[in-house]
């Protein structure tokens, strides 16, 4: 009888012990979901506004960047930056940065990959950019996102949607299909999963369905990295 009593409370204290330990990794993932709210605080310090300027300094066009490493690597759309002579950005505490270099620009994809000059250690809380990390897997149908981006130098905002598609072909590209709500001026900024992580880079919009928009996957951005 002493021995079925105890292998029923050594049963019990197992089963406890593993209800707790499921309970907290519950809570730990919770933990790591964020709003939209929390998800615009912590990820607005690595979106900036880019302006493409002409030979002649003259605006060409206007869109969006995310800084991805804490050295200066950066993203965003390949068709932001076409036949820009240079580029300036200005950063979410509104220093202005210029000689940014265009390491990779795929009009087939329309990824592009952008290096800001180094940053300025002599300066108290600029040793390091802040950036978002990348994903590592694909997005799944239902998933929430929010998209953030500038329709004008001084106007960041953040949208929240679902992912409609994790893959669709359109003009022969491979696209995100997201109802997150796309404007002009966020071409080149990130589309952020519930983990505050980069999913994908703001392309345009569906003309053909209502509020459905364009995304270019990671994988598109990641072929563009430097091989380690």
């Amino acid at each position: 009888m002493k021995r079925k009593a105890a292998a029923l409370g050594l049963g019990l204290l197992v089963l406890l012990l593993s209800g707790m330990s499921l309970f907290t990794k519950a809570n730990a993932d919770e933990a790591a979901v964020y709003n939209a709210e929390e998800m615009y605080e912590r990820a607005q310090s690595a979106v900036f506004y880019i302006r493409a300027l002409n030979a002649d300094d003259a605006l060409k066009a206007t869109g969006t960047g995310v800084i991805i490493s804490a050295d200066g690597l950066a993203a965003t759309a390949c068709h932001v930056l076409t036949e820009a002579a240079r580029l300036e950005a200005v950063l979410s505490d509104g220093r202005a940065v210029s000689s940014i270099e265009v390491l990779g620009c795929d009009q087939e994809t329309d990824a592009a990959l952008l290096k800001l000059p180094a940053p300025d250690a002599g300066v108290e809380g600029n040793a390091a950019y802040p950036a978002l990390p990348i994903r590592d897997t694909a997005v799944k149908h239902g998933e929430n996102v929010f998209a953030l981006g500038y329709p004008m130098k001084d106007t960041p905002i953040i949208t929240e949607g679902i992912i409609n598609s994790p893959h669709a072909e359109i003009n022969g590209r491979g696209r995100i299909l997201t109802s997150a709500q796309i404007v002009s001026g966020m071409s080149g900024g990130p589309l952020i999963d519930r983990y505050g992580r980069l999913a994908g880079i703001i392309s345009g919009s569906l003309k053909t369905m209502n509020n459905i928009h364009l995304v270019i996957p990671v994988s598109d951005l990641q072929s563009l990295l430097p091989k380690q």
